[in-house]
């Protein structure tokens, strides 16, 4: 088995520490995370130095200093709605940075793994293969979806993209809320919530995600690839299969649908990922729902 020197950005985040945590595990894997923060929030064995892949001259010389194999880009401007009236910045994180590490990547030989999502769909004809033509609906999957081509136009055969989505995790209760906590909150505290019935994603463990991710690094796999849930369902039946794993008043969840609430930006309504080719190329198997759910456990 080969080493491998694994750079990862956006380390701190929901897919980022469950990702580091995972590979710290692997003795064959030297691996240097990097975030905004002063300090690492993941366990295992690891390197940290704090990074901002939009300044070009560090994210350069970091990859310069640290010569991987791999990188795994986990950074990104996820929020949507501040994605649609921040369009610089969003585009300075999910574009310009993903053509900095690319073209690095391309000069030392290392492969780049983009993360990507099922927003760069425009949600008419879910769930999508991976060769399904991408047609953002806002302005968040536009710069995923430039990013996606900014990998693509690099000039080099080592990369591969993967779309995940509605990625949820107990990793996530160190540093940010998910809809699955947001929602045990809401529940446990007797409030009710309205949630849509029209908008369908496949729920995806961040567990499950980071393990899929690993395999890319292990296998040497490139090109595009799904990984995410197994279940596709609406918002509405994931929040019911959520109230009741945790035994929790089911009848305080409205039924509504999208027309209810004014987002500024457009969210596509039925996504979701077909999840074949990474199963039969990775042996991907994602848990199920309601086992996965039964892990993390309520705030």
């Amino acid at each position: 088995m080969l080493y491998e020197r694994i750079l990862v950005t956006g380390a701190n985040g929901l897919l980022g520490t469950e990702l580091i945590g995972l590979l710290g595990r692997h003795p064959e894997y030297d691996v240097l995370a990097t975030g905004r923060s002063e300090t690492s929030r993941s366990e295992g064995s690891h390197g940290y130095m704090p990074l901002d892949i939009t300044a070009k001259r560090d994210a350069r010389q970091a990859i310069r200093d640290f010569q991987p194999t791999v990188v795994i880009n986990c950074a990104a401007m996820t929020d949507v709605d501040r994605c649609e009236t921040d369009r610089e910045a969003c585009w300075k994180v999910n574009v310009d940075a993903v053509e900095t590490l690319a073209r690095q990547c391309k000069d030392i030989g290392a492969r780049l793994i983009q993360l990507s999502t099922d927003f760069v769909f425009d949600g008419l004809d879910g769930p999508y293969h991976e060769d399904a033509r991408p047609n953002p609906v806002n302005f968040y999957g536009k710069s995923k979806q430039a990013a996606e081509n900014a990998v693509r136009k690099a000039g080099f055969g080592k990369w591969a993209i993967v779309r995940t989505v509605l990625v949820y995790g107990a990793a996530s209760r160190a540093n940010r809320s998910d809809f699955v906590l947001w929602l045990l909150e809401r529940l446990s505290a007797g409030q009710s919530v309205r949630i849509v019935t029209d908008q369908w994603r496949n729920p995806t463990c961040v567990t499950d995600l980071a393990e899929g991710v690993e395999r890319l690094v292990q296998r040497r796999r490139g090109g595009v690839f799904h990984l995410s849930g197994a279940e596709w369902m609406s918002m509405y039946d994931f929040a019911q299969t959520i109230a009741e794993t945790f035994g929790l008043d089911a009848g305080l969840i409205q039924p509504v649908d999208s027309a209810t609430f004014r987002q500024t930006a457009e969210r596509p309504a039925k996504t979701g990922l077909i999840i074949l080719k990474a199963q039969t190329e990775l042996d991907y198997r994602p848990r199920p729902l309601r086992e996965r759910l039964r892990k993390i456990g309520r705030p």
